[in-house]
């Protein structure tokens, strides 16, 4: 994406950073929430370590029970806020993990390596061409490594006005249903799991909306790490 459209998004996300982890599924806070989300990767992601690229890191909740697992994560975030407070709370629990700064959505030259493991939690939906990175995600895998999408759909309103003015206009605004996101993997990939997430524990709080993983595996089979 060019620079000109980064620029009111990455404003959006550090004006957010602060108090981005006030969300229960962000921050972690909540013992029994960190505690639902760990159990979550650890059935998701291969047993033994593996190298994983947390797209959309935000403020490393995520990254750190990698870290805490034995994985071995880089995290990329748009928001130098955000990266700043990743930072922050990974080095507060003794672990030095890569953290850069970049387009998600074409993660930058350093983020470049075969990973076993690319884990993306509602970012699907800040995208202005999704499955372009997709295919970008799938290519970054080693061979019969996984792609793992969390994601949503909890808005039905057909206003397409981006969130962060000035940015381009975002097909799947308001998240996306599993259905749709199925589809769009299909033609790259080999959808392996689909779960609802309908544990209220992982929200801090019941849910209406549609909120699910889907993992895919990169084409040719092989082992995951």
């Amino acid at each position: 994406m060019p620079a000109s459209d980064l620029a009111p998004v990455s404003s959006y996300w550090d004006a957010s950073a602060e108090s981005f982890d006030d969300e229960a599924d962000h921050g972690l806070r909540d013992p029994q929430v960190r505690d639902a989300w760990a159990r979550r990767l650890a059935g998701w992601l291969p047993g033994s370590p593996c190298e994983i690229l947390d797209l959309g890191c935000g403020t490393g909740s995520l990254t750190l029970l990698l870290a805490q697992q034995g994985h071995r994560p880089i995290g990329v975030d748009l928001s130098p806020r955000m990266i700043e407070q990743a930072a922050g709370k990974l080095s507060a629990a003794g672990f030095d993990i890569p953290l850069l700064v970049g387009d998600a959505s074409d993660p930058p030259t350093a983020a470049h390596e075969p990973f076993d493991v690319i884990l993306v939690r509602h970012l699907m939906w800040t995208l202005p061409a999704p499955e372009k990175a997709l295919r970008r995600w799938l290519n970054l895998l080693r061979p019969g490594g996984r792609l793992v999408l969390v994601e949503g759909h909890w808005q039905t309103s057909a206003d397409s006005t981006p969130y962060a003015p000035g940015s381009p206009e975002l097909p799947w605004l308001g998240g996306v249903t599993a259905e749709q996101l199925i589809e769009a993997l299909e033609p790259l990939a080999v959808v392996g799991h689909h779960e609802q997430l309908t544990d209220p524990t992982l929200w801090g709080r019941p849910i209406e909306d549609e909120r699910y993983v889907v993992i895919a595996h990169r084409k040719p089979g092989g082992s995951d790490c």
